[in-house]
């Protein structure tokens, strides 16, 4: 027998950039609970608004399955005495199971007789079980910082007002989060803030709605939302931007959306446009307009939390909000340009950097001799990289950025372009910051790719250096992020360059007293780490990026290549046996003491297995060499696949560590000439089954 159950905390309004992970957590939660308490359940649904968190749960068992029971005693030899009464032993386990002695069973095994006592347990009522789930599930919710209210003891990321509990028809008799259980749910705050009784859970969704003008399903009121988003944006002629974050966060701050369109002066779209964007999606959640160029028009859009008898006034209202932030913007998009970006880098002295590192300036300073020895490096101007590097920072002294902290960088390059500096160093001046975050474009420029290095390398080098170095979650200076911001700006745009020559040379640029080189090596063990969650994403195994990194290679491109050649050889019929063939090698010469051989004696051979793998293996190497030079690294694999039969036939006809001291050497020799050759790609010995 199964029933549904409902469960739904209501609450004051919760944070709405958590409310989807909230919602996510909380029915991962029920759901391992329910599992862990043996309560078989059709499907979960979750809920969420602002004022609920709620799961629709189909089919729940009334009961856990009934179990046979089986404990084991004490042996019968200690279970009974001479002659054949039952022993304390015996007793007592009897007494701990709750029956008497006779009531035991025997249990024969191939290593004795054992007492045993069997019995079947009646499964255990599901609403007895499911409060204690619950409770868990809160209780290990994603919240950073729980809240007490009133005068109880509960705790929650917000005060909790209600608490439905709906088994059936039946209600469950519980306390949670200091809140007596019942049916009734409430509707919207302003619209029907009356209580709603819920006669079964499949009410649930339709009685919210059409009762209490909540639209409960989170997926459907994000769809709902950017429908009509999209639907007003036409009227307007124009097209809404949409970001799925944005989205998000409006989906978890309304219950009953509806899109109200607005309006702003032309003359705002004089200032830059990420400026007007960033205040009306990051302070006012609104979606910004475009044409069909792409050019920002002077409307809006915000989902408001109640059908208002009057439109016009919630317009107007969301219209005044926005007008003084513009004004703000265009006042200082028009002070700032009063002075050039350049005035700014003697104020960047008067910031710190790190106390221990110096100032933005002193930061600067060191990045523009890194960046112009890459870009020269890279064939670009090093004049123009030096003067980014120099500019790079100077927009966070303008009074935009200090307003707009996300515009550091956006802004710097408009400021560049007004002051007739050149477009390269404009453009490096915005893209040293990417990528920003995870999946951001890179800079596609030579020189803004050598400030955005620059500026990464420095960090590490200096932060390693006074030895801040980030240890679990605690990272204050993204060296994470900026160590995998190197790897795909070298990685991504194909920078062929020695990560560890990189590194000595910006730890060249600190003082001297810093012995920043000592930083060089744990800062490119650090990096190359990142690689392993960044291949991870691309669905590359663990065991193929060991097998490369295993030769302490300095130039990521290479690694690159590399990693992507063993990960084809992974999948061929041959690599299986070829890389257990290695394994075996590897631990062969190992076990050699001194020295190993040198050259292979031809004239040595006696078996045709070595005779074979040593043709073979001639044979290949005159071909595989070339495509090592020119890093072909799969088709030099490709080749290289051939010597599974010889290898093999090796192994099986020839003994490697004979007695006759020269022909084992000599055959030590060719083993460890065959390993070096797969060691020019990788250790392929690495690689699991």
């Amino acid at each position: 027998m199964s029933r549904d159950l409902l469960i739904e905390i209501g609450t004051e309004e919760l944070p709405p950039k958590a409310l989807k992970r909230l919602m996510q957590a909380f029915e991962e939660g029920v759901s391992e609970g329910l599992k862990k308490a043996e309560l078989s359940f059709a499907s979960i649904h979750p809920f969420a608004t602002p004022r609920r968190l709620a799961l629709l749960i189909k089919g729940l068992a009334e009961q856990t399955p009934d179990k046979a029971i089986e404990k084991r005693g004490p042996a019968v030899q200690a279970a009974f005495d001479e002659e054949g009464c039952p022993t304390k032993a015996a007793e007592g386990f009897a007494r701990s199971c709750g029956v008497s002695v006779e009531d035991l069973e025997k249990l024969e095994t191939p290593k004795g007789s054992w007492l045993v006592f069997r019995h079947q347990q009646k499964g255990q009522p599901a609403n007895g079980l499911i409060a204690a789930v619950i409770t868990a599930a809160l209780d290990h919710l994603p919240i950073p910082k729980r809240m007490r209210w009133g005068s109880g003891e509960a705790q929650f990321v917000r005060p909790v007002h209600w608490v439905v509990l709906l088994f059936g028809e039946e209600v469950i008799d519980a306390e949670i989060l200091g809140i007596k259980t019942g049916r009734n749910s409430r509707g919207h705050r302003f619209h029907h803030p009356e209580n709603i009784s819920i006669p079964v859970p499949a009410d649930y969704e339709v009685l919210l709605e059409s009762s209490g003008r909540v639209i409960a399903d989170f997926a459907r009121r994000r769809q709902t939302i950017k429908a009509q988003t999209e639907k007003a944006a036409l009227q307007l002629e124009g097209e809404a931007v949409i970001d799925e974050s944005l989205l998000d966060e409006v989906t978890a701050m309304v219950e009953w959306p509806v899109a109200v369109a607005g309006n702003f002066e032309e003359r705002y779209l004089q200032v830059p446009a990420e400026a007007l964007v960033s205040t009306m999606s990051t302070n006012q959640k609104y979606f910004h307009l475009v044409d069909q160029q792409g050019k920002l028009l002077p409307h809006f859009i915000t989902i408001s939390n109640i059908e208002s008898r009057d439109p016009e006034r919630v317009r107007e209202g969301n219209e005044r909000v926005i007008r003084p932030r513009f004004a703000d913007a265009e006042f200082f998009w028009n002070q700032d340009r009063k002075q050039s970006l350049a005035h700014h880098i003697s104020e960047l002295q008067s910031v710190v950097f790190q106390q221990k590192l110096g100032s933005l300036y002193d930061k600067t300073q060191r990045m523009a001799k890194l960046a112009g020895n890459i870009a020269e490096q890279l064939g670009g101007d090093k004049l123009l990289a030096m003067r980014a590097a120099e500019l790079s920072k100077c927009d966070l002294m303008t009074q935009m950025v200090g307003e707009f902290p996300s515009l550091q960088g956006i802004m710097g390059r408009y400021y560049a372009l007004h002051d007739g500096e050149d477009p390269l160093v404009a453009q490096a001046i915005d893209d040293h910051y990417r990528p920003r975050f995870a999946g951001d474009t890179l800079p596609q420029e030579v020189i803004g790719q050598a400030v955005a290095l620059a500026d990464r390398l420095d960090s590490l080098v200096g932060i390693f250096a006074i030895g801040q170095i980030p240890s679990g979650d605690k990272d204050p200076y993204a060296l994470r992020r900026a160590a995998l911001g190197v790897l795909r700006i070298l990685i991504e745009k194909q920078i062929d360059l020695d990560l560890h020559q990189l590194l000595q040379q910006a730890a060249g640029h600190y003082k001297r007293e810093l012995c920043a080189s000592k930083a060089v090596a744990p800062v490119m063990a650090f990096i190359l780490d990142r690689l392993r969650a960044y291949y991870h994403e691309q669905g590359i195994p663990a065991d193929v990026l060991d097998a490369v990194t295993a030769l302490h290679l300095p130039r990521p491109v290479d690694i690159d290549k590399r990693i992507h050649a063993v990960s084809t050889f992974r999948k061929l019929p041959q690599a299986e046996s070829l890389a257990a063939a290695n394994k075996r090698i590897g631990n062969i010469l190992k076990k050699v003491k001194g020295k190993l051989p040198g050259n292979v004696d031809a004239a040595l051979f006696q078996e045709a297995g070595e005779k074979n793998l040593y043709a073979s293996l001639t044979a290949l190497s005159k071909s595989v060499s070339p495509l090592l030079e020119k890093g072909d690294y799969e088709a030099a694999l490709q080749k290289l696949a051939e010597l599974r039969e010889p290898v093999d036939n090796f192994f099986d006809e020839v003994m490697v560590m004979d007695e006759n001291k020269t022909l084992r050497d000599n055959r030590i020799a060719l083993l460890n000439q065959l390993h070096g050759l797969f060691l020019q790609v990788a250790d392929i010995s690495r690689l699991q089954k």
